[in-house]
């Protein structure tokens, strides 16, 4: 490939003819070795030890090939790399050593679910809202969260002392067990550990969320259980200092049997919320589970031996055996097989892989044995990216929760103010005891309050969909990316590796003046040896699935942006679009009605001249994938304008359009052709998706409302998409845009439940039905429902696993 090709997607560029302007000339510039390009192996550490920096092996400082550059030493296993890397010494130089799989670096970062943006490299509580601070990407270790621990003890350690208080405080004075103000006191001593003890976690964050300024849930029940046991606490020592108004049944009214359920009740809520927190970060654990521990690396003398996946390095070869998951992204060198993909894509059926196909670290290999070359190790991988974008879109926050955000903001401030209204109404007005119905009744109000409802509600619903989809071969970006798509009006598409493979295909040679079809196709596939380009590689693909005898290129050749020029057994060959030829003088005038006909049907053309004469012309076209009629199908189904934008040329564009019965085609369309389509579209009010794998597409992407990549393109497409399909399959479109409709109606259902839930529990809880039923409510059925809100939330965005996309 020539210089602009760092410019555009590998499969895009050089697919055009010359209604596309750009050509199989493309190829013509480098062809490169199979492995990665290593650094120089000059000042390394280790006992002498090197490595060969045009094919990547070991090699030893006393080798008999060596070579020096810049000053730097470099060391190699043949003559053969030696020449090589002395041709074009900067081809193999880069400044960086070749990376080995990072180990896990110590130290977990910790994340509030609410509150993404609190991070801190030790477990604790938020300082916004109290919660539990959670690891940013799930622990594989199967013990449990610290405080779900700490918790669960506090609580089944003092439950039998609630217990009692309770028993006590509702039967003991009316079957006169004990004197009433004995009974005061054995009340306080069995809820002081209850209160004191169970409890202290509960008041610290009180305390802090007023050191922070932050008031949230833990503030209300930290005033609420605070203030019933510093009141029974004052009616048990000195009942002499409270008027005769607060007296019941012949002494002062204590509540410590409120103040102990409301902490063993908060604490059940708690165990309850974080059990059913840690099943929303399943889906990244189910992916961590899924990488191999080990690879087996086959040496430069070729003895294989089982090492840490942390050893393996970029163009290191591994022996993947049946049975055995693959350790690393790679290319198969050797052997063939199918491979289970299902875990990573969500494709159900195995894939055949054979040599020169990618594959992808922690899928199965099912059945044979294979040699593959490691290209990507460590968080480079498909699967290590995938986690962390999960990570990330799990964390992120949706603009639906701007709204949640800033109600919960003002919330417990106004949830405080109306307890405090409910205290002064009932003392002032109310029957007697009134001011015992005061505190009882502002106590309730504080406790049924639950601003951790609406907190969790979007939080939990995005961290569940996020791990949903990439279980299903859907990656989001961000919530955002979730909120938005099922808004989506209309699909900008582009051609190669969206629609189409992305991998040509030959489709047919014909020849002229004297040549057959087959020696047209011999030569050249003889003058494409070595090129990696994608054109080129189908000639050569296609001339060894013949049996053809290809020749070896001599060293000259010319590339001059239109074709590309190479001698061969002692001929000049000339390969090329229409515009090479007319540079050569060549008349392709007698193979013009051949080449329309086969650009009518999607094909891209290349001319062959040799000396000087027309041999004949080349036809390749890219294959549609088999699952993009359905695709589109279903797309249109659900009323999305679908548009094609593609840099082929216009010929070959409308070709495949017709096929897939698309309306809208625009080609021969540059990166900021794309840029300003996606603009116009959306400046007519379109919400606009644009799904494309190249670097071309990149900011299209960007700009799109909701950005698609495939999977099988290029990581400057992902990293500028919000949402990639790792199978690069359309058909994931519609499955993430079902996901999106079902996480919005999760989110709303789980908004609108808190928003009923504290809109009718804190006048309920303030007393306003007793007029009309007589009836006030609990504290202590206040703080079950409190406790229970949060649980029912997460567990309806849990229903989100069992959703149908």
């Amino acid at each position: 490939m020539n210089e602009t090709s760092s410019q555009r997607s590998p499969q895009e560029e050089g697919r055009q003819d010359e209604e596309g302007s750009h050509t199989h000339a493309a190829h013509a510039g480098h062809h490169h070795h199979h492995g990665h390009a290593a650094p120089h192996n000059g000042p390394v550490a280790g006992a002498g030890a090197r490595k060969d920096p045009v094919c990547g092996m070991a090699v030893s400082a006393d080798s008999a090939f060596q070579t020096e550059h810049a000053g730097i030493p470099y060391y190699f296993c043949s003559a053969s790399c030696q020449r090589k890397f002395e041709a074009d010494p900067a081809r193999y130089i880069t400044p960086a050593e070749t990376p080995a799989a990072e180990p896990v670096l110590p130290g977990t970062i910790y994340t509030c679910p609410m509150h993404p943006e609190i991070r801190q490299d030790h477990p604790g509580n938020c300082p916004k809202c109290g919660m539990a601070l959670e690891p940013l990407l799930p622990e594989l270790d199967e013990s449990e969260h610290p405080e779900l621990t700490d918790f669960r003890r506090r609580f089944w350690w003092t439950l039998p002392l609630t217990v009692v208080t309770v028993v006590l405080a509702m039967f003991g004075h009316r079957f006169g067990w004990m004197q009433a103000s004995t009974q005061s006191w054995v009340e306080l001593v069995l809820s002081t550990p209850v209160v004191l003890w169970a409890g202290l976690p509960f008041f610290q964050r009180c305390f802090q969320s007023f050191l922070h300024r932050s008031p949230n849930m833990w503030t209300l029940i930290g005033l609420g259980t605070g203030a019933a046991y510093v009141y029974s606490v004052g009616a048990t020592v000195a009942p002499g200092a409270f008027p005769q108004a607060f007296a019941a049944d012949g002494r002062i009214g204590v509540y410590f049997e409120a103040a102990a359920v409301i902490i063993s009740l908060t604490l059940l809520g708690q165990v309850l919320e974080l059990k059913a927190r840690s099943q929303t970060s399943a889906a990244i654990k189910s992916l961590l589970r899924l990488a191999p521990k080990t690879g087996r690396r086959i040496g430069p003398d070729g003895a294989e031996e089982d090492v840490p996946l942390t050893h393996v390095h970029v163009g290191d070869l591994l022996r993947v055996r049946p049975g055995e998951k693959v350790p690393v992204d790679g290319i198969v060198t050797e052997g063939s097989s199918s491979v289970d993909e299902a875990m990573i894509t969500g494709e159900p059926m195995p894939v055949s892989k054979r040599e020169g196909d990618h594959v992808i670290g922690a899928t199965m290999n099912t059945s044979g044995s294979l040699i593959i070359r490691s290209e990507k190790v460590g968080s480079q991988t498909v699967l290590s990216q995938i986690v962390q974008m999960v990570a990330q879109a799990q964390r992120s926050k949706a603009p639906m929760q701007r709204m949640a955000d800033k109600v919960a903001g003002v919330f417990v401030l106004g949830v405080i103010g109306v307890a405090m209204v409910t205290f002064f109404a009932w003392g002032m007005f109310g029957p007697q005891p009134s001011w015992v119905f005061g505190l009882i009744n502002a106590i309730a109000v504080l406790i049924i309050a639950c601003p951790c409802a609406l907190g969790l509600a979007t939080p939990m619903s995005i961290m569940v969909a996020s791990g949903k989809g990439a279980s299903n071969g859907v990656l989001f970006r961000d919530a955002a990316a979730i909120e938005n798509l099922r808004k989506v009006t209309t699909l900008i598409v582009d051609k190669t590796g969206t629609l189409t493979e992305g991998r040509p295909a030959f489709k047919r040679a014909i020849g002229a003046n004297g040549y057959a079809d087959e020696e047209v196709l011999r030569l050249a596939a003889s003058l494409d040896q070595g090129s990696e380009h994608p054109l080129a590689a189908a000639l050569v693909e296609a001339a060894r699935a013949r049996g053809l005898s290809l020749e070896k290129p001599q060293d000259f050749e010319s590339s001059t942006g239109i074709g590309v020029r190479r001698t061969v057994a002692g001929k000049t060959l000339a390969i090329g679009n229409t515009a090479l030829m007319e540079a050569d003088g060549i008349d392709a005038e007698a193979l013009r009605a051949q080449a329309d006909t086969l650009r009518a049907q999607g094909a891209s053309i290349m001319y062959l001249g040799v000396d000087g004469r027309l041999a004949g012309l080349l036809a390749v076209s890219d294959p549609i994938k088999g699952s993009t009629p359905e695709a589109l199908a279903s797309l249109k189904a659900e009323g999305i304008r679908v548009v094609m934008a593609t840099g082929d040329g216009v010929a070959t564009a409308k070709a495949v359009a017709a096929r897939l019965e698309i309306a809208e085609v625009h080609g021969e369309v540059k990166p900021a052709d794309k840029l300003h389509l996606v603009s116009q579209l959306q400046q007519g009010g379109a919400v606009v998706a644009m799904a494309g794998d190249g670097i071309n597409d990149a900011p299209a992407l960007a700009k799109s409302d909701v950005g698609i990549a495939m999977g099988t393109g290029t990581d400057v497409a992902m990293n500028s998409a919000q949402v990639t399909l790792v199978k690069g399959d359309l058909r994931g479109i519609a499955r993430a845009r079902g996901l999106s409709e079902a996480t919005i109606r999760s989110m709303k259902q789980n908004l609108g439940f808190a928003f009923i839930y504290n809109a009718l529990g804190v006048p309920l809880a303030a007393g306003v039905l007793y007029p009309f039923t007589g009836l006030l409510l609990s504290p202590m059925i206040a703080a079950l429902a409190m406790s229970l809100s949060s649980a029912s939330v997460i567990s309806n965005a849990l229903r989100l696993r069992q959703a149908d996309i």
